[in-house]
């Protein structure tokens, strides 16, 4: 071979080369399609932002974080009995009503971050609140309220507190309330934002993080409920608020390093006045005829520098009376043409407002399966301290049961990410290569939320059939084991899978890119009305059921009612709620974005850097 063959043969394998090293700079440096932006507000790379190593600093960060929660609020009542010196119905008050104020601090942190903040300011500030209240908290208790040393257990009530110790213990708490609150809708959406949705490998990430985000936070909860529990119980409070104050402190630390990789959205501004403006408008156009043709309605052409992220929403059908606020008329531009909002807004502007119509629906349906989960926290307990609680002379204690929930949780989780979904899409291959929809996922949840009551109902049923007739005002009263709540336990936690999770996803996939945060605020108030619901409809049965024979359904003393009664009851109106929910699923119309223009090359060079 000549000098000259050879010189060719090399200047080919070194353009080869050089071409390889290009594409695979090029790779390195292609942006995210999505719009997302890293923290300097230029289109985020892709290689070097978000994806798996964000994600699971999130996952840890929302572990630890509800570790601390939990670490607080699930023994919060006996702290108000043994140490604050309240009785127990005060306390069961005041427990509802700061867990119901951590659920609305939940729309707070939604509102400021879609609105103002963005994600990621919104989790930080509101986790270092959340650190401050849990700090003040175990300096308070430690110096103040466990006084004198050694009190706060079973045996050992505390010594009453000065008005300025109160108030200190209740601004600690509801510092904590708002901390949580403002943070936990926000961390959801935040950690789904480092996932391209529009990237075939991230989008199913994106999907995945959800179900790991919701294992997550039972893991965490259950460290909570198991060994700081325990010593909670045991009257070792600060303990107890001290390691809830380093978990969530080592959260916060974890979430800032994790700042240079994190994937942005920008706040879109307040949604409130554009709700405001198609309301507005639409009634001020009442007697304007809608167009047949919804290309007539107004629209702003273009994007702002093709932002990705700033999607336009296509028109859809109902609510057409909205559609009057998107109606050109005469009246609708000032001087130099400028449009006026609040008489002519954008087809957007009006989807929005459907958008958050159509949801409402189905969010009132979730509520009343709030209702059922929460009973797991109360009448599940006083089922179980009825029972048969020793296992060899061991004390079984009847709330540690939650943890057949939590382990539930995982083993669902897990069995419907790697059988059920891989099972469903094959199964349904040509009608929804997907699988299981949001909406299908959620319906299934509610069946097995009645198929719990069903169970619960039974095994109260046979409690019933087993009591000791000589023990009628103890706890243990019934020869029946605890072990037998296991089923409704494992139930529960199946349920989860189906209807948190697919809430997760559905809320957040189908709220409008400016209101996300929102979406996942809507599950938290849902579980916050559910408490709520769940006390009156409580109350209601016991008004009903007591009479002078009788003394109600779920009386201090089980023996003496039909918890089983009350259960079955759950159950029939889960069922009417579920035939209520199916038509809410039908009647459902998604969400239709603009789509995304990924194929053109002009706007793929605009998505390198």
């Amino acid at each position: 071979m000549s000098f000259l063959n050879i010189a060719k043969v090399v200047s080919a394998e070194v353009s080869h080369h050089q071409m390889e090293k290009n594409n695979a700079m090029d790779q390195r440096k292609e942006c995210t399609f999505d719009g997302s932006v890293d923290r300097h507000g230029r289109p985020a790379v892709r290689e070097g932002t978000g994806k798996w190593f964000a994600g699971n600093l999130l996952l840890v960060n929302q572990g630890l974080a509800t570790l601390a929660f939990f670490g607080v609020g699930v023994n919060l009542v006996l702290f108000l009995t043994r140490v604050m010196g309240q009785n127990n119905a005060d306390a069961a008050n005041s427990v509802s009503k700061w867990t119901g104020t951590v659920y609305v601090f939940s729309l707070l942190g939604a509102f400021l971050s879609d609105a103002y903040w963005g994600r990621y300011k919104a989790c930080a500030v509101f986790q270092a609140i959340f650190v401050i209240g849990l700090v003040s908290l175990s300096i308070s208790s430690n110096i103040f309220l466990v006084k004198p040393s050694g009190c706060g257990n079973e045996q050992t009530p505390c010594a009453s507190h000065s008005t300025l110790q109160v108030a200190l213990f209740y601004v600690s708490i509801y510092l904590v309330a708002l901390g949580y609150g403002g943070y936990q809708p926000n961390i959801a959406t935040f950690g789904a934002d480092q996932f391209d949705e529009d990237h075939p490998k991230e989008s199913h990430s994106k999907v995945a993080f959800f179900s790991y985000f919701y294992l997550a936070l039972n893991l965490g909860s259950l460290f909570s409920n198991t060994v700081l529990g325990y010593f909670e119980d045991e009257g070792k409070w600060a303990i107890g608020f001290w390691a809830s104050a380093g978990s969530a402190l080592l959260g916060l630390l974890l979430f800032l390093v994790g700042t240079p990789r994190y994937r942005h959205f920008m706040a879109q501004g307040n949604p409130l006045s554009r709700i405001c403006q198609v309301v507005v408008a639409s009634a001020k156009k009442w007697k304007v005829k809608i167009p047949d043709d919804s290309d007539e309605l107004y629209e702003v052409e273009g994007k702002k520098e093709a932002d990705n992220a700033d999607r336009k929403l296509l028109h859809t059908e109902g609510f057409r009376f909205l559609d009057r606020a998107a109606v050109i008329t005469s009246k609708d531009f000032e001087e130099d043409d400028i449009c006026n909002p609040w008489r002519l807004t954008t087809v957007t502007k009006v989807e929005e407002v459907k958008c958050i119509l159509r949801l409402l629906p189905i969010w009132l349906c979730t509520i009343l399966y709030s209702v059922v989960f929460t009973q797991m926290a109360s009448l599940f307990v006083e089922q179980g301290a009825a029972m048969r609680t020793t296992v060899s002379g061991f004390h079984i204690p009847p709330a540690s049961m939650s943890s057949f929930d939590i382990l539930s949780v995982a083993a669902f989780i897990f069995i419907y990410r790697r059988v059920l979904d891989p099972l469903a899409a094959r199964l349904r291959k040509k009608y929804n290569p997907g699988g299981l929809t949001e909406l299908q996922r959620m319906g299934i949840g509610l069946i097995i939320a009645i198929m719990a009551m069903v169970a619960a109902g039974i095994v109260e049923h046979f409690r019933l059939k087993h009591k000791l007739t000589n023990c009628s005002d103890c706890d243990n009263s019934s020869s029946l084991s605890i072990f037998w709540q296991v089923p409704q336990y494992v139930l529960i936690g199946a349920s989860e899978v189906f209807m948190y999770v697919g809430q997760l996803e559905f809320f957040n996939g189908q709220a409008p890119d400016g209101l996300k945060s929102f979406g996942s605020a809507l599950c938290m108030t849902s579980i916050s009305l559910g408490n709520y619901v769940s006390s009156l409809l409580v109350t209601m049965v016991m008004k009903i059921s007591t009479s002078d024979e009788m003394p109600g359904w779920i009386p201090g003393n089980l023996n003496k009612g039909h918890l089983d009664r009350f259960y079955f009851l759950l159950a029939a109106l889960t069922s009417a709620d579920f035939v209520v929910y199916l038509v809410c699923a039908k009647w459902y119309k998604y969400v239709q974005f603009e789509g995304r223009n990924l194929n053109n090359d002009e706007n793929q060079a605009d998505m390198k850097v």
